[in-house]
């Protein structure tokens, strides 16, 4: 029974549990885990993060007001305030466009390139801070599997790839003002790296008019955990409904481009599927598609959606997909088949819509592993056939 959390845009944090096993009409159960309607709009949710390790799982949320909190999700779905800081460098303007939680460190990142790793002590007395800064105008934001790495990419800014540690620990002021990280001759902006700055992509030919294409990456995400240090595989979705794959050992530019994903205002949200070669993504329509990585193809998509979905959450049996129209969906997922090309004999659907009274705005998965029960019945027949031998050929025939 797969269950999904997420915020709406008056600070609540819900979930959503779903048992196709359910008798009931309804197969999902909703819950209130955090009621944020005193504060209002104010305290919108913008992005969320869930770390499991140790005891207590933890659940971070951004706010609208540049606020920080970290909760413990107890084992009756209760959630406790433990800490909330505030980020000062965040305007008006602003939001949030990346929130992740590895260990003990939350990490967050805005729209005008302030990086914010806090880090909570072991006995919960209080929380350490580390400040950098990167380029400004971005739209996305995300941590490798080993947080090792960070990747982001905007409007005019390429997609890129930092060390972590080096980025906390490099002269940010540079960083801010654009200033080369050797400090000497001036150079375009393009061949030269920040402090911390691994890699950076480049962009792609121009048009046939020879002509300079813009860049606008609206998203993007580690599609599988680094071999190497220097190796990383990422995908952008684009303003321009392009999604771009990124292999950094192969060059700057992309080593794909898989054109026309997004329909409807460009690529809107991208998440890597459990299964190889699979990816979700939603553009600013209507649609949500899954995506086979080896052909760049749509390999199908769901139907009767009737609002944009601002965000999406994989689970190894189920996608979830909170929509401006106010419902929270439980999509099926279907295995991409062996070799490129072939036949799917089903597509994935839309199994449960949730009304919620306010309009989500994230979701997440909450990464709880489920494990499906066997009937006793079904094991002692398999049992049965297990203890049957097998007739051979060499066998005496009756």
């Amino acid at each position: 029974m797969p269950r999904f959390l997420f915020g709406d845009e008056l600070g609540n944090i819900k979930s959503v549990q779903y048992d196709p096993a359910s008798q009931e009409t309804s197969k999902s159960v909703l819950k209130t885990l955090h009621d944020g309607t005193a504060t209002g709009r104010t305290k919108g949710i913008q992005k969320l993060a869930l770390n499991n390790a140790g005891e207590k799982s933890l659940l971070s949320a951004a706010h609208a007001n540049g606020a920080v909190s970290t909760f413990s999700l107890n084992e009756d779905d209760r959630l406790e305030l433990l800490h909330e800081w505030k980020e000062t460098r965040i305007r008006a303007d602003q939001s949030f466009i990346g929130l992740a939680a590895s260990g003990g460190s939350i990490f967050s990142c805005t729209t005008n390139g302030a990086l914010l790793m806090s880090t909570l002590k072991d006995d919960n007395s209080g929380v350490s801070h580390k400040l950098a800064a990167l380029p400004s105008r971005l739209c996305d934001w995300r941590l490798s599997h080993d947080r090792q790495t960070f990747a982001y990419g905007g409007d005019e800014v390429e997609v890129s790839v930092w060390d972590t540690e080096r980025a906390f620990t490099s002269p940010s002021e540079s960083i801010a003002m654009g200033t080369p990280a050797n400090g000497g001759k001036k150079r375009k902006q393009s061949d030269t790296l920040f402090p911390g700055e691994i890699w950076r992509a480049k962009n792609v030919q121009n048009d046939f008019l020879g002509l300079r294409q813009p860049v606008h990456n609206t998203c993007l995400t580690y599609i599988s955990p680094s071999t190497s240090a220097s190796q990383h595989h990422l995908l952008a979705g684009t303003r321009l409904g392009d999604m771009r794959r990124y292999d950094t050992r192969a060059g700057r530019r992309p080593i794909a481009v898989f054109q026309g994903i997004g329909k409807i205002g460009g690529v809107r949200t991208v998440e890597k599927g459990f299964s190889e070669h699979e990816a979700f993504v939603s553009d600013h329509g209507s649609n949500v598609y899954a995506i086979d990585l080896r052909s760049g193809n749509i390999a199908y998509g769901y139907k009767g959606l009737s609002g944009t979905a601002s965000s999406l959450a994989v689970s190894p049996t189920h996608l979830a997909s909170a929509s401006i129209d106010r419902y929270i969906r439980i999509h099926s997922v279907v295995a991409l088949p062996d070799k490129v090309g072939q036949h799917l004999d089903k597509k994935g659907t839309v199994l449960e819509r949730v009304f919620v009274t306010t309009i989500p705005t994230v979701t997440i998965w909450d990464q709880e592993k489920v494990t499906e029960q066997v009937n006793d019945d079904e094991q002692e027949g398999e049992d049965i056939w297990e203890g049957m031998k097998n007739v051979g050929e060499n066998d005496d025939e009756t």
